[in-house]
């Protein structure tokens, strides 16, 4: 099928749902061997209870052993009774969906290719300057404390700062409760960073993955792992795929109703020094579905380095990684391009 060669549109956030394109740019077209498969298998993803978190030594000894096991195994599962309600997560979505559905002449006041600004709206990566492009749309915003930040949010639509702000403060208390559940699976000072985690950084990345004529030669996101210490993810539609380190495929996550995807970070994986690893996953896309994603990156301060538990380190075990902040992440995204597989976790490696 032939391409259309001009994506200009795109980059002005003309999104794929308003255009009706009968087939994918030449600009989003990635390479055959990087293609999603549009069948794959489902990846083996642990479900932590997090009701069982609350209920006595025993049942927290038995979760917090799960939770361990699946940031070795995979860096990812998903957890449901977390206290989000459906009713929070459902006017996220939907006030989400109603920016994206905003005119063009709107949502373009947020545009920014300044990875620095606490808020902005764009497509792809980086709007037009990466060599291949994304089929998606996002918004990105700081979320706390929520009252630094609320007032630069989008006033359109009416009521997105309550509700996204809503959900906002109910997975920030998510992923506190995760974050020292991990942090305990270490088997070190369970109290160890907790007021630099309660302190640090929410970053949301709310996105739009419109209809793809042809799914099977574009992306939504690249292969990526994030940079932070937890990420919490809500999706309205399958389309999330972890890689799974076992065997060197991709499988997609499974649907699991009501429930909240949770994946290791880059800054976890330099404090467990490489005991857990940072998921690699990337964004897949519909033919027929427009997929929102609600995800949800937590870190510590912005110029707070991440280093290594000491308690991990001696001589069999000799440090693995430099220490970073989030400030360092964005310098490291403002220079390079994470679709051609550059990848901050690496540049944080020790050579031992």
């Amino acid at each position: 099928m032939e391409h259309d060669e001009n994506p200009s549109s795109f980059l002005t956030l003309d999104c794929a749902q308003e255009r009706g394109l009968s087939c994918v740019p030449q600009q989003y077209v990635i390479p055959t061997l990087n293609r999603p498969n549009l069948t794959p298998k489902y990846a083996n993803v642990a479900v932590i209870d997090m009701a069982a978190l609350r209920n006595g030594t025993a049942s927290r000894s038995r979760v917090i052993q799960q939770i361990g096991d699946a940031c070795r195994r995979l860096g990812f599962f998903q957890v449901v009774n977390h206290g989000v309600s459906e009713s929070v997560i459902d006017e996220a979505v939907s006030v989400a969906s109603k920016f994206f559905d905003l005119p063009t002449k709107e949502k373009v006041k947020l545009m920014s290719h300044d990875v620095h600004k606490p808020v902005r709206c764009g497509t792809s990566l980086k709007d037009g300057v990466d060599k291949v492009q994304f089929w998606r749309l996002f918004l990105k915003h700081y979320a706390h404390p929520l009252n630094d930040w609320i007032h630069l949010w989008p006033e359109n639509p009416p009521y997105y700062r309550e509700k996204m702000g809503r959900y906002c403060q109910e997975v920030k208390k998510v992923s506190l409760e995760v974050m020292r559940a991990i942090i305990e699976s270490l088997q070190i000072n369970p109290t160890y960073l907790r007021k630099e985690i309660e302190d640090g950084m929410q970053v949301m990345a709310v996105n739009c993955y419109p209809p793809c004529p042809e799914p099977e030669v574009a992306l939504g996101l690249p292969p990526h792992s994030d940079y932070s210490c937890l990420t919490i993810l809500y999706q309205s539609h399958p389309g999330l795929e972890i890689m799974d380190s076992e065997d060197g495929t991709w499988k997609i996550v499974p649907h699991l109703p009501g429930a909240l995807q949770v994946n290791v970070g880059d800054h976890f994986e330099v404090l467990s020094n490489g005991l857990y690893k940072s998921v690699v996953h990337r964004a897949t896309l519909n033919r027929d579905m427009t997929r929102i994603s609600i995800t949800s990156l937590f870190s510590l301060g912005m110029d707070d380095k991440m280093e290594t538990a000491r308690e991990l380190v001696d001589d069999q075990h000799p440090k693995k990684y430099r220490e970073s902040s989030f400030r360092d992440f964005l310098n490291f995204l403002t220079n390079n391009d994470i679709a051609e597989g550059k990848n901050f976790i690496d540049i944080l490696k020790i050579n031992n």
